[in-house]
């Protein structure tokens, strides 16, 4: 067997996309240690190459994840699951500056779930089925499953998926707004992929600006989020890629951003 074939997670670079492939999918892409560790590198090292603009986190064809490994899991005390440091390995794709895509197909359970949802943009094909179980086996998320889900989709429908473990279909979850877009069934990779392609062609600074400001404004008082869109709107005018994206509107061209 190949290394890249044994490797939890495949790393591609397309022009200014880079695609994070999960890889485990004889275990259905449950997210053990080396995969969580796999995910947080891929994430540093494209999120640290100055040719791409834009991620994309894909768990193939068939599903996206199922979930944490629970072997890693079962036995342990408070403890023990502490020492693991589950959430050091999402701190990369949580903090990461670009924006990234999730390509949702199949199953997204769990920590599968919890991995989309710190994504962006979440694309979802007509087969996905998201949700967070962990209440079926005794426990509850852990990794953003309470948080971020409320924050996307309120506190109703966040308690009904928690409460009894029953995943929404890629329909319901885009009407609900968790999901940025439905794909037909199948497609979702290639939609993210378009999305990606379309998105890299923005200014790079302006794309890290409008992020900070969702992240970091979702949790603040309306005036102190305003004033930090503020901010972020007049340092803008400090950069190349604001002179040449309007000069090209006035000029009625297509403009070159050069991320300055």
């Amino acid at each position: 067997m190949s290394a890249e074939a044994e490797a939890p997670v495949l790393i591609e670079r397309d022009g200014a996309v880079g695609l994070i492939l999960l890889n485990r999918p004889k275990r259905r892409n449950a997210l053990d240690l080396a995969m969580r560790a796999a995910i947080a590198e891929g994430v540093t090292a494209l999120a640290a190459d100055e040719a791409i603009r834009v991620l994309v986190l894909s768990g193939g064809s068939e599903l996206f994840a199922a979930g944490a490994d629970l072997k890693l899991l079962a036995e342990q005390d408070p403890q023990g699951v502490a020492a693991l440091d589950l959430p050091g390995y999402w701190a990369p794709l949580a903090r990461c500056p670009k924006p990234v895509i999730a390509a949702v197909n199949g199953v997204a359970l769990g920590a599968g779930s919890e991995l989309a949802l710190m994504c962006d943009i979440i694309v979802v094909d007509r087969s996905a089925k998201i949700g967070q179980p962990e209440v079926r086996v005794g426990i509850m998320p852990g990794a953003g499953g309470t948080q971020r889900l409320v924050r996307a989709i309120g506190r109703p429908a966040a308690s009904l998926m928690l409460m009894s473990g029953e995943p929404l279909s890629g329909e319901r979850a885009f009407q609900l707004g968790l999901a940025s877009e439905l794909a037909e069934t199948g497609q979702a990779l290639a939609r993210a992929k378009e999305i990606a392609t379309q998105v890299a062609q923005m200014p790079p600074k302006a794309l890290a600006a409008i992020k900070r400001c969702l992240l970091q404004g979702a949790d603040l008082p309306l005036d102190a989020a305003l004033a930090l869109e503020n901010r972020e709107f007049l340092l803008l005018f400090g950069t190349a890629d604001q002179k040449e994206g309007m000069r090209a509107f006035l000029d009625k061209r297509s403009p070159r951003f050069t991320g300055r």
